[in-house]
């Protein structure tokens, strides 16, 4: 099975799948928005989600009339937003996995009033929701 981030289409594969011209393609390459795998000196190989973020730049652009300068802010926002969500969820497995740890060496102790019936530390089902443009 192919993973999402695995280069396998060529420009001229991927400009169809993306809706666009191969020229916009190198265009936002040379701004930084996308980086395609290289192979050898002129081969660009796009992976699927390299598709998806162009399709998103043309969301941005040609739907919501960004420039391709905004674009760049808002992409590396976004990323920086799912980066600090991905580490706040991990952060909160880390809390609940102490906390839990922390409760079982009390529950070790006969003489502590405890319900044994029912979860102790009741947690929320606690996922940050990813923005999608």
């Amino acid at each position: 099975m192919r993973q999402e981030n695995q280069p396998v289409f060529m420009i001229s594969v991927a400009a169809q799948l993306s809706g666009v011209h191969p020229q916009t393609l190198r265009q936002y390459e040379r701004l930084g928005l996308i980086i395609p795998s290289r192979v050898g000196a002129k081969n660009r190989l796009y992976s699927e989600a390299d598709i998806r973020k162009v399709r998103k730049i043309q969301r941005l652009t040609q739907e919501l009339g960004v420039n391709l300068a905004g674009v760049e802010v808002i992409l590396r926002l976004l990323d920086e937003m799912d980066q600090a969500r991905a580490e706040m969820e991990a952060q909160m497995m880390e809390f609940v996995q102490e906390a839990e740890q922390r409760i079982q060496q009390l529950m070790t102790n006969p003489n502590i009033p405890i319900r044994r019936d029912e979860s102790l530390l009741p947690t929320p089902k606690f996922r940050a929701k990813a923005i999608d443009v």
